[in-house]
């Protein structure tokens, strides 16, 4: 057996119906649409979210909320990661191109520090922007913070 040989199993295909072909065919005259309204018609094509004329989904649902324009997005990074970093790569000063370089966050991420975690080594931390938590902890070990905008 090959693929030349290959044929669908019998009765399990049909030929396609030629609509609108005819009285002979059995699907003239109307073409299946039955007898007038607006579905019969040429150019029909039904709304999205139509119900049938009852009040759609999305009408029916109060509107709330709102989309702030001037939020200002910020990648995080937790303390504990950049202790992590500071000790596999033996670093005095983590920027954003450390940062970016271990892929922690994207090319144009703006960076917050926050202070989930310890740091144990005296190191400077360069980023957008830091928690309160995270320069406390990172004054306290001996580092220094650098805000970058």
């Amino acid at each position: 057996m090959d693929l030349s040989n290959l044929k669908p199993a019998a009765g399990s295909t049909h030929r396609e119906t030629r609509i609108g072909r005819g009285p002979g065919s059995g699907k003239g005259g109307t073409s299946t649409r039955g007898h007038k309204g607006a579905k019969s018609r040429s150019g029909y094509s039904r709304k999205i979210g139509f119900e049938g004329g009852q009040m759609p989904l999305q009408r029916r649902l109060p509107k709330f909320g709102f989309k702030n324009f001037n939020r200002v997005e910020y990648k995080v990074v937790n303390l504990d990661a950049l202790q992590t970093l500071a000790e596999a790569e033996n670093l005095e000063k983590i920027g954003l191109e450390e940062l970016r370089s271990f892929g922690l966050v994207g090319k144009k991420d703006l960076v917050k520090i926050l202070g989930n975690g310890t740091v144990s080594r005296k190191i400077e931390v360069e980023a957008n922007a830091f928690s309160a938590a995270a320069e406390k902890a990172i004054v306290e070990a001996g580092g220094s913070i650098n805000k970058v905008k």
